[in-house]
C-alpha cells in the first residue's frame, strides 16, 4: 500500500489550510497513494496554547461544512483520508475528532482522542472532552485502521487495544514540538522519546505505525511562552519498528512511503507476542496505581 503524509506549517485561516491540504492530496493521488494522514488540528493553528473561550468557535459540527470538504476530496482522489478536526458536538461540548474518509466519500468512521493534556502551552483540557467511542479500528477499503490522537501515542495500552480489535496498522495525527527556552539536549531527549515508544508500538502489536507531526513555530497569542517550534520529524515505521521514512525537522513535506501489508503477519509469527502474553495476570492494568 502506498501511503501519502502531509507535514506542513499551518496557515491562519480554515479555507487556506483545506486549500494546502486539497493540492498536497491531488499530488499524492497523482503519484499513487492510496491513504492519505494529516496532522493534528490541521484546519488552523494549534489554539491550545492558551485558554480562551473565543476559540471554542473554531469547533465544526460532524458532519458539517468542513466533513463535506474532505468527503469531496476523498472521492476526487479516490483516496481514503485520515483528518483530525475540532468537533462541535453539542454547545460547550468539543472533541479533538479524527474524521476517516472513504475512497468514496463517505465517512468511514470516526475516534474521539481520549487522552487529553494539559500542560503548559498544550491546554488541551480547556477545550476537548474525552473521548468516548473507546478504541475502535475503523474499517475502510483499505483495510482496519487504528487511528489515534497525539497524546495517545504515549500510551501502550490504546495502542494495544487498537491491535487485539484487528488494527492493521496505527495512525497518529499529532501537533508537538518544543518550547524555545528548552536545551537542545533536552529537545533531542524529548524527540528521541517521542520517536521511540511510538516505534515500540509497531514492534509490541507487530503492525506499521504512521505519525504525522506539524512543523514551523507558531507564537503564543499570550505571551507568557516563546511559542511552539513544532518539530515535524513524521515517520513510517513497519512492524519491527524499522523505519520507512522519516521527514524534515524543520520543513514542510509530503512524501508517499510503500507498506508491505503482508509483512505483519510474518513478525507476528517470528515474534509471537500475542500468542505468550500472560492475560491471566494482567488485572492490575485497569487500576491507576498498585499500591
Amino acid at each position: 500500500m502506498k501511503i501519502g503524509i502531509i507535514q506542513r506549517a499551518a496557515a491562519e485561516t480554515a479555507e487556506e489550510n483545506r486549500n494546502a491540504i486539497a493540492l498536497e492530496a491531488r499530488r499524492l493521488a497523482a503519484g499513487g497513494a492510496r491513504l492519505i494522514v494529516n496532522q493534528e488540528l490541521h484546519d488552523s493553528f494549534y489554539f491550545c496554547q492558551t485558554e480562551d473561550v473565543e476559540k471554542c468557535g473554531l469547533a465544526v459540527a460532524i458532519p458539517g461544512e468542513a466533513t463535506e470538504f474532505y468527503s469531496k476530496l476523498a472521492a476526487e482522489t479516490k483516496c481514503v483520508i485520515v483528518t483530525s478536526l475540532f468537533e462541535r458536538r453539542a454547545p460547550g461540548l468539543y472533541h479533538n475528532t479524527a474524521v476517516v474518509f472513504d475512497s468514496d466519500g463517505s465517512i468511514a468512521g470516526k475516534y474521539r482522542k481520549m487522552h487529553i493534556p494539559d500542560d503548559p502551552a498544550y491546554y488541551e483540557k480547556f477545550y476537548f472532552t474525552p473521548g468516548d467511542l473507546g478504541f475502535e479500528p475503523v474499517d475502510t477499503s483499505l483495510g482496519r485502521l487504528g487511528v489515534l490522537v497525539c497524546w495517545d501515542q504515549w500510551y501502550p495500552e490504546a495502542a494495544r487495544l487498537m491491535a487485539l480489535r484487528g488494527a492493521e496498522m496505527l495512525i497518529y495525527p499529532t501537533a508537538i514540538g518544543w518550547e524555545s527556552s528548552d536545551s537542545e539536549a533536552e529537545k533531542e531527549r524529548q524527540r528521541d522519546a517521542w520517536t521511540t515508544i511510538q516505534r515500540a508500538h509497531a514492534v509490541a502489536n507487530g503492525i506499521p505505525v504512521v505519525t504525522v507531526n506539524r512543523v514551523g513555530h507558531e507564537p503564543d497569542p499570550s505571551g507568557a511562552t516563546g511559542g511552539i517550534q513544532f518539530w515535524g520529524s513524521s515517520f513510517v515505521a513497519g512492524p519491527q519498528g524499522e523505519f520507512l521514512h522519516r521527514s524534515p525537522a524543520d520543513k514542510a513535506e509530503s512524501a508517499i512511503v510503500e507498506i508491505d501489508m503482508e509483512r505483519s503477519e510474518n513478525v507476528r509469527r517470528w515474534w509471537p507476542f500475542l500468542r505468550d502474553r500472560r492475560i491471566d495476570a494482567f488485572g492490575g492494568l485497569t487500576s491507576r496505581f498498585l499500591d
